[in-house]
């Protein structure tokens, strides 16, 4: 669900936020949350290392878990979350012997649900199994890359991963992206679609919610003077005067592949479009 906001005036863009009413109040768990030092768009030496970062609201980090080290056992979903740090909600559950996890929250998930992690499982909403025993066409998400990884893929707001096959000790993903991917069929996976679906809707509206949320001005290069990119000078409106669009590094900005090779090329059956 998405809340719309009356334009205050003609020069006030028209913005929009989250329902997140259903969403509990409580502060988060205090046993689960971090502070961490943010270094934004900086390197270790203090130097600018991502342009345009910088600012924003400060934020605890919520430690986000899977149930794959408690095989077996079920837990129950206290209550649902917002979290500043990520485009999906989470969801707190309580495990049989008092333990308590932040989650990343599926789509339809409720207060007062019971999930679990085992190999086999029952095909519902935030359950977790491997890729082996869940059936061909199954919408999943946080999936492992390899088996026993703490490395995961299709975690934010509304995206999932399909299965479109198993083949030997392989199993065939199609990813958000469009890429079709080979993972191996051991590897755990949620089922479902991950919560807040209605996020790549919401209208930021000002600029001003953008610098809280961490994001610094971006600058034409047409509009800086030659010395700091390849678009800029000239007099009056000119065009960038080169065949192609440059960073500022005078590297290609359009249709120059960045990838290079990698291990895990092998395992792409269908790049991305």
């Amino acid at each position: 669900m998405i809340r719309s906001q009356k334009r205050i005036s003609s020069g006030y863009f028209e913005e929009s936020f989250e329902e997140r009413s259903h969403l509990s109040k409580s502060r988060p768990l205090k046993s689960l949350i971090l502070k961490i030092k943010r270094n934004t768009g900086r390197d270790d030496t203090g130097q600018i290392s991502t342009r345009h970062k910088g600012g924003g609201v400060k934020k605890l980090f919520r430690v986000i878990s899977t149930l794959d080290q408690f095989m077996g056992e079920e837990a129950k979903v206290i209550r649902l979350e917002y979290d500043p740090n990520r485009s999906a909600n989470i969801a707190l559950v309580e495990l049989p012997f008092g333990v308590k996890r932040y989650i990343i929250a599926p789509d339809k998930l409720k207060v007062g649900d019971t999930i679990t992690s085992q190999e086999k499982v029952e095909i519902k909403a935030g359950n977790r199994a491997k890729l082996e025993n869940i059936p061909v066409g199954t919408q999943v998400h946080d999936i492992q890359l390899y088996p026993q990884s703490k490395n995961r893929i299709a975690r934010s707001a509304g995206t999932y991963a399909v299965l479109m096959a198993l083949d030997g000790e392989w199993a065939l993903l199609k990813l958000p992206s469009g890429e079709l991917r080979k993972i191996n069929r051991a590897c755990f996976a949620s089922v479902g679609q991950v919560s807040n679906t209605d996020h790549k809707n919401i209208k930021i509206g000002k600029a001003g919610r953008k610098r809280k949320m961490g994001v610094r001005p971006t600058v034409r290069g047409k509009a800086m003077h030659p010395a700091a990119h390849p678009h800029g000078g000239g007099e009056g409106v000119n065009p960038i005067g080169l065949k192609y669009p440059k960073t500022p590094w005078g590297k290609v900005a359009i249709g120059h592949k960045t990838r290079g090779k990698k291990i895990s090329d092998k395992f792409i059956v269908k790049r991305a479009k």
